[in-house]
């Protein structure tokens, strides 16, 4: 009797220690179960590297407003000559560049750093000078002839001297015998923006390249005349280049898709084609044809 009494005390113990170690219940188990991860939160800051002209001219001022009301996109505008702009990107501080110097683009894609050069617009480079113009520049067939009057009177000449697109343009301007600064004292190398270039040359009534948005758009501040416009050698294209994510990490890759598109396209386009009517009479940018 005592005997069977025990097993059947063991029995129950047994009973209850298989209870205590049994797998929980499907509530159970939904009950502890990690919670699942949400999708990681899309990056809308877009970081652009471009030239000043664009900036300094009120363009991207004028666009991105529209741009970013439509995509939700916050654009970071990082503005410098087109060499530092692209070094920018170079150095995985952009996701998108807007520049103007062909040679500099092509090398950047060849280099494994962009996806693909797109140009869109154009405007044109012109030679401002002081309004007496006292190397007679006015009239000259084009611009190379025009650098050689100023070079032959040596009347003074700021140069961007930044490795932008307008220097690395005004350098193929005087081709293989450019100026020194260290030897021609009439030829100054500014290393500094449009902007600056163009207020030092009306303080110094002196000559200058410039993008002729940029100009315009300070014109009422300077004591300056534009003496050469629109000749063939001075077409200012500007292209759109994506950074490649396989060249740089920790890209914003669909905002700079999403960014390029839309200033591709028809919306963005009508904004740049009439950009500059209503205050100069003339749009600032040219779109180029499709």
């Amino acid at each position: 009797m005592k005997k069977a009494l025990a097993l059947i005390l063991a029995a129950i113990v047994a009973l209850s220690f298989a209870a205590c170690g049994a797998k929980p219940t499907t509530d159970d188990a939904a009950t502890t179960a990690a919670p699942t991860q949400t999708a990681a939160t899309e990056n809308k800051v877009i970081r652009l590297s471009t030239t000043t002209s664009v900036n300094d001219s009120g363009l991207l001022p004028y666009l991105l407003p529209t741009f970013e009301a439509e995509t939700g996109y916050k654009v970071e505008v990082q503005s410098a000559g087109t060499g530092a702009a692209i070094q920018k990107a170079k150095d995985g501080n952009a996701d998108v560049i807007l520049v103007h110097a062909k040679a500099s683009e092509e090398e950047f894609i060849a280099e494994g750093y962009g996806t693909e050069r797109l140009p869109f617009m154009y405007n044109y480079f012109v030679i401002v000078g002081p309004k007496d113009d006292p190397a007679a520049v006015n009239g000259s067939a084009d611009a190379a002839a025009a650098f050689a009057r100023i070079r032959e009177s040596k009347s003074k000449f700021v140069s961007r001297g930044d490795e932008s697109g307008t220097h690395k343009a005004e350098l193929k301007i005087w081709g293989d015998n450019a100026p020194d600064a260290a030897k021609d004292d009439w030829y100054v190398s500014a290393g500094q923006g449009m902007g600056a270039c163009l207020t030092m040359a009306s303080e110094m009534q002196a000559y200058c390249l410039t993008d002729k948005a940029t100009f315009l758009s300070m014109k009422d501040e300077l004591n300056l005349d534009i003496v050469l416009a629109e000749g063939e050698d001075m077409k200012n294209t500007y292209s759109l280049i994506a950074v490649n994510p396989e060249k740089i990490d920790g890209l914003n890759t669909d905002g700079a898709k999403a960014f390029i598109d839309w200033m591709l396209g028809d919306e963005a386009g009508a904004l740049i084609a009439k950009y500059g009517e209503a205050e100069y009479g003339a749009a600032l940018f040219t779109l180029l044809d499709k």
